[in-house]
């Protein structure tokens, strides 16, 4: 079985905030990007335990965040945007995707780093559905008929991810421990200073878990597909993007939208509008 597998930096267990853990030349960036590596090929491990074939890691975070000598030989790697962006070369020849390593999406109370895309992000959604960066892939895979299996990070996103995708298995390996309270009006600067409180668990407890969930998670799919789905949503197909204010640039646009009329992959793909 051919499995996708996203990665992101934020959710990992023991990134402790985006200044020092996230962006390179960052004083933990080297660290952070070897504990999300080992997250990976924990789950690279459980997906072959259970029977995967082929995975494809796709690395997820902006500036890059896998470090392709410590990843596990049987995985293959993609890094850099493909043509079109969306969805990093998600096709119907995948029988899974899953994901590690995710943050919850912007406004999440009690959840870590937190953001949708940046921390310019007050909210997105599609055809009014409310969704992170989760959300966004998760229903590309859906449009493509590629089952949402697993999905791992902070304990908020594995909550956020458990609401949208039905019967997907979720792994969490840290807990945020901040609300939202007083949030919604401050500047992307300030937002993106936060959220960064969270109780994490041990790199090795949480690697375990990461293993037996992703095992779980095919085991589940190739005993009950049926068990795995997204809400339908229908053409046409509208993504609205609301921004925060930005210090820097208080002439921003405040509300983008990218649309087509018959396939939500294409409006992923399409140019931003201003309202």
């Amino acid at each position: 079985m051919k499995i996708m597998l996203m990665t992101d930096l934020e959710g990992v267990a023991g990134v402790l905030n985006f200044k020092e853990w996230c962006s390179p030349g960052a004083a933990y960036y080297t660290k952070a990007k070897r504990l999300l590596t080992e997250e990976a090929n924990a789950c690279i491990d459980g997906f072959f335990a259970a029977g995967a074939t082929e995975v494809r890691v796709v690395d997820g975070h902006g500036p890059g965040a896998v470090d392709p000598e410590l990843l596990d030989e049987r995985a293959t790697l993609q890094r850099g945007a493909a043509t079109p962006v969306w969805p990093f070369t998600l096709d119907e020849t995948f029988d899974a995707y899953a994901c590690v390593g995710q943050h919850a999406k912007s406004r999440t109370p009690w959840s870590h780093i937190t953001h949708t895309g940046s921390f310019s992000t007050y909210e997105m959604s599609v055809n009014g559905i409310s969704i992170g960066e989760f959300g966004e892939m998760a229903f590309a895979a859906a449009e493509l008929g590629v089952p949402v299996i697993f999905a791992a990070g902070e304990e908020a996103f594995a909550r956020e991810a458990e609401a949208l995708a039905h019967g997907v298995v979720t792994v969490s390996v840290k807990k945020g421990c901040n609300s939202e309270d007083g949030l919604d009006e401050v500047s992307a600067e300030v937002y993106g200073n936060s959220k960064l409180s969270a109780i994490h668990l041990s790199p090795v407890k949480a690697r375990q878990l990461l293993r037996e969930g992703a095992r779980m998670a095919l085991e589940k799919l190739r005993r009950e597909p049926e068990s795995f789905s997204m809400p339908a949503i229908t053409a046409p197909y509208e993504i609205k993007t609301r921004l925060r204010k930005i210090e820097a640039d208080p002439n921003a646009p405040k509300v983008l939208y990218r649309r087509h009329a018959s396939s939500y992959i294409k409006a992923l793909n399409a140019p931003y509008e201003k309202e």
